[in-house]
């Protein structure tokens, strides 16, 4: 460079008549640059001298001539003993920002230099961001799926990300055929999107694990195409979406049982005979879980036995399935040509019932839902035979005696005017006996009301030992009972009469003395079956032929004379001997 005002440099200053010696082997030409000569140049390039100091630049330097000015340039002393060599700075912007130079020294002649820089700035940010990218898009893709894939023209996978999927290792599956992962019967999709001819999104497929189990996975994909638009294969992402699914047919099988088990309850409420609760919860629980069968027991009397209350449809011998619930509370197997699956019901823990259900040997086994809905449905008939139960406990307070437990007034005569109109359509006979005890009173004055009750136990006992189940006895109040004989007549009507009588000495132990003796006085009515007298007449006749008894001397039988006729009853009486 002749001088820094005339931008002149002598690039290369070697020929022979400048140096004053021999020329070199090789020769170099002479150029040199001005100041357009730098300014033509793209990137920014300064000359030095032999300390490497600058001796000039272009307009692009500034950072560069700051940086040398600084002392930043660390590389430079290595680039002047290795030229051609490059190294690349990151050189501060007066704006704030940063410049990346790709620098370079070219020796010149007297020691001299150009320091050569490339403005590689654009292509480090655009490298970084393109890095950045794919960083992020590799994230994204990893956050938002289990795994991705590349299916190659063959159909197999030539790319499985490096985690791997469905248990196995990606070198695993690399060369395999999606086909040999997936379910076979569990294809929902119309389209397999591993062999997708066009992008798809979320296809649900059931693919087969490395252990053996399933897990379902969402696929979206898209087609990979050649030059000439073939086919070339696929590109996709699988997310597993197994627990979500089966949560909702979790969910799902959770609202069928709900609604099978509304349907059963709301079937129970809607009953409104008591007794009829069960006979319906039969039913609706054998439709709801397609039984063949269902019968519901309770468990009551003095043994704790399970007695049938209700059935519908075919079932198998259901004792020895009852048998095994004495010891737990459910029972699942099979019966020859039954599946059988029962369970005991409960009221306030203690166990009141139970539900069996009978489905056909060919028919499919019991499943989950079945065993949870039959407790949920053995919980209501629980509560259902609990009210069954005190139904008929009220019922049977309302119609029995409640010293006695025989029929009261009202349900005697309740019960004797259904079986009379039906003896009239029948025309078969019947008898009523009166009986009313004599003296009692005697015995509560002398012997305390007590004895008294004990006496009128002794008088049931001994009406329930000369009647038959068929026949009907009440307490009427006090000290008066009937007796209702069903079809029985006149020569029948008697011979109990006389029976009891008999069996009445042996009430001597609770008369008040000896002059007023606790005996019977008995009057009885038959009707012969046929006639037109009513009920109310028929217990008009053995009203009066009893009291014809007591104003004639107690102790004795009257029988009422026939329906249409007057005159005295016919009768009998009996000896008292004390105890």
């Amino acid at each position: 460079m002749k001088s820094e005002r005339s931008g002149r440099v002598d690039e290369w200053a070697g020929r022979e008549d400048r140096a004053g010696g021999d020329a070199p082997a090789d020769p170099l030409p002479d150029l040199s640059f001005g100041f357009d000569g730098l300014d033509a140049f793209p990137g920014p390039v300064v000359v030095l001298d032999p300390a490497g100091r600058m001796l000039a630049g272009n307009r692009r330097s500034d950072a560069l001539a700051a940086a040398l000015a600084q002392g930043r340039i660390a590389c430079l002393e290595d680039l002047r003993e290795m030229p051609g060599a490059t190294s690349l700075e990151c050189l501060p912007l007066p704006d704030g920002g940063t410049q990346v130079l790709d620098l370079v020294v070219v020796p010149a002649a007297d020691g001299r230099a150009l320091l050569i820089g490339r403005d590689v700035t654009l292509e480090r940010n655009l490298r970084a961001a393109l890095v950045e990218s794919r960083q992020r898009y590799k994230d994204l893709v990893e956050i938002s799926s289990d795994f991705a894939w590349e299916i190659g023209p063959d159909g197999r996978f030539v790319f499985v990300s490096p985690k791997g999927a469905l248990g196995h290792a990606a070198d695993e599956l690399i060369g395999r055929r999606p086909a040999d992962f997936i379910v076979p019967g569990e294809a929902s999709f119309i389209i397999n999107p591993f062999e997708a001819s066009g992008p798809v999104e979320d296809i649900e497929v059931w693919m087969r694990q490395n252990d053996g189990g399933q897990v379902c996975v969402l696929t979206s994909a898209t087609p990979l195409r050649g030059d000439q638009g073939e086919w070339r294969g696929a590109r996709g992402v699988c997310r597993d979406v197994t627990q979500e699914r089966l949560r909702d047919a979790a969910l799902s099988r959770a609202n069928a049982r709900e609604r099978l088990l509304s349907y059963i309850v709301r079937t129970i409420r809607d009953e409104v005979e008591p007794g009829g609760m069960l006979q319906a919860a039969a039913e609706a629980t054998a439709r709801a879980l397609g039984a063949t069968g269902c019968q519901i027991h309770r468990l009551g009397g003095e043994e704790g036995d399970f007695s049938l209350a209700a059935a519908f449809g075919a079932a198998g011998e259901p004792l020895p399935v009852l048998d095994t619930l004495a010891d737990s509370d459910h029972f699942e197997g099979e019966q020859p040509g039954w599946r059988v699956l029962a369970t005991v019901c409960r009221y306030r823990h203690s166990v009141n019932g139970a539900v069996l259900l009978w489905r056909s040997a060919e028919r499919p086994a019991w499943g989950d839902d079945d065993r949870l809905l039959i407790d949920d449905v053995a919980n209501q008939v629980g509560l259902a035979a609990e009210q069954i139960a005190n139904h008929e406990r009220v019922l049977r307070l309302s119609r029995t005696d409640g010293l006695t437990g025989l029929y009261n007034r009202r349900a005697f005569f309740e019960e004797i005017a259904r079986r009379f109109h039906r003896l009239l359509r029948e025309g078969r006979p019947a008898a009523l006996i009166y009986v009313d005890l004599d003296n009692f009173k005697a015995v509560n004055d002398v012997h305390g009301h007590q004895t008294g009750d004990r006496a009128l136990l002794a008088v049931r006992d001994l009406m329930v030992q000369h009647t038959r189940p068929t026949d009907l006895i009440a307490r009427l109040g006090g000290d008066e009972f009937a007796i209702w004989l069903d079809c029985a007549e006149e020569k029948t009507a008697v011979r109990r009469c006389e029976e009891l009588l008999d069996a009445g000495r042996g009430l001597a132990c609770f008369s008040g003395s000896p002059d007023k003796p606790l005996l019977f006085s008995l009057g009885v009515a038959v009707h012969s079956g046929g006639e037109t007298e009513t009920i109310e007449a028929l217990i008009a006749r053995a009203d009066k032929a009893m009291y014809e008894v007591k104003r004639d001397g107690k102790g004795a039988w009257r029988l009422a004379p026939p329906a249409g006729h007057g005159g005295r009853a016919e009768g009998g009486d009996a000896s008292w001997s004390a105890c």
